[in-house]
């Protein structure tokens, strides 16, 4: 009698700690999802990598035009951005909750390659001469926005200064340039127009020997501030074309989230109740064990800093999907045993071990199908292959070691024996005499 009732016991314990647990740790864990922009919203760009006709494009290219591209999303401060190389000549920047996403656009496909020229667009300084995040904003005397970016060689400025400054007005003239293009810039055909395509183009009267040059004629101090931001993350390695781009506003990322997840409540209700409607106690088992499965799968994903996206709750539902078919594996062999009239105790070992080798088969082969996915996939589908992945290995351990656990107190319990009605199976079924 006493250890009849410490297994029943051992039963509730189990079922209330985990239930402790998950009410005082569940909202946690769901704040604490990255989601993707499908779901608060955001900006997605794919774009491809266009090398120089002199040379093929290079992993180094890849990799360091993606590194490129990290860097300025740093300056937008996206907290969970995600920028992945697809294919050979391809690169993909997501940016969930990014509101000024034109900024970002700009932002992310500027070159940012600086040049200082001189009135014959001869090349004087490049990018490469300035030190690394050396640049920032200021004012001048006038108070008007400046910024002052810092030379690695302060005697080569000097030269270039001092070169320039013999020449006759106006060609002492020091041109600064922005993604200059020489097929399409050029000084004098600019600096007719209204807004020319050069930055500013201050006059030199005397060699300036200085490692700190401050760049003139900014429209505003938020277009200083981005010019100095654009020069602290880099200039790309080699040129990017933008092939395809998608929006998501906030108010639609949240209406498909709550859209989704009710439609992934009623489900996973559904699914309860026919368990409980057809298997009895042992749909109770069943449905215990899915609630743990899902609250596991979502710790498991936000410990590897997963993006939870529609495909990713997708994949979560599809999960639960193969958790309940593990446990129809078994409780169905679990049923033939009773009807042929084995024991409780009986029943449920030659059950449970006849149905472990078909569970374990689905499980792989749908684990190979994930992994493809994963492997020749782009991100959304990628996003849907890792959940599918954790959701598939969490199911396993649920449906197979922790069911086996919270039906096998009461089975070796004794409480339940005798008792068909519990499993779903009619007494004028169940076969005498082995």
């Amino acid at each position: 009698m006493g250890k009849k009732w410490g297994r029943i016991g051992a039963f509730f314990a189990i079922i209330i700690a985990l239930g402790v647990l998950i009410s005082q740790t569940a909202f946690d864990v769901a704040r604490g999802t990255n989601l993707g922009l499908d779901l608060q919203g955001g900006f997605e760009v794919l774009y491809e990598l266009e090398p120089d006709s002199e040379r093929e494009l290079t992993d180094e290219d890849i990799q360091a035009t993606a590194s490129a591209l990290n860097e300025r999303v740093d300056v937008l401060g996206v907290s969970e951005p995600s920028i992945t190389v697809e294919g050979e000549d391809r690169i993909r920047v997501q940016l969930p909750g990014v509101e000024e996403q034109e900024e970002a656009r700009e932002l992310l496909s500027t070159e940012a390659e600086l040049s200082f020229r001189d009135v014959d667009d001869e090349l004087m300084l490049t990018g490469e001469d300035l030190q690394q995040g050396g640049a920032s904003t200021g004012f001048d005397d006038a108070n008007q926005p400046i910024v002052q970016v810092t030379l690695e060689d302060s005697e080569l400025f000097g030269e270039i200064t001092s070169e320039i400054s013999q020449r006759p007005e106006p060609e002492n003239l020091l041109v600064i340039w922005l993604d200059y293009d020489e097929d399409e810039h050029s000084f004098y055909e600019e600096a007719n127009e209204p807004d020319p395509a050069f930055i500013s183009a201050p006059r030199v009267s005397e060699p300036l020997p200085t490692d700190t040059v401050s760049i003139e004629g900014m429209g505003s101090l938020e277009e200083a501030e981005f010019l100095a931001e654009m020069l602290n993350a880099g200039s790309l390695p080699v040129q990017i074309e933008e092939i395809y781009s998608n929006t998501v506003g906030a108010s639609l990322g949240e209406q498909a989230l709550e859209q989704t997840l009710f439609a992934g409540m009623i489900g996973v209700a559904l699914i309860f109740l026919y368990m409980i409607a057809y298997y009895r106690f042992m749909g109770v088992i069943a449905s215990l064990t899915l609630g743990i499965y899902i609250y596991l799968v979502m710790i498991l994903f936000n410990s590897i800093q997963g993006v939870l996206t529609l495909p990713g709750i997708a994949a979560l539902i599809l999960g639960v999907g193969m958790a309940v078919d593990a446990n129809i594996l078994t409780y169905e062999r679990i049923k033939e045993e009773l009807k042929d009239g084995r024991s409780m105790k009986s029943a449920y070992k030659l059950g449970s071990g006849r149905a472990l080798g078909t569970i374990i088969d689905a499980n792989i082969t749908t684990l190979i199908a994930a992994g493809v996915l994963f492997y020749f996939g782009t991100s959304a589908v990628q996003g849907f292959a890792v959940m599918l992945i954790v959701s598939i290995l969490t199911s396993f351990i649920t449906s197979v070691y922790g069911t086996r656990l919270l039906l096998g107190l009461w089975i070796n319990s004794r409480t339940l024996n005798r008792k068909y009605w519990l499993f779903g199976v009619k007494e004028r079924d169940v076969r005498r005499g082995l």
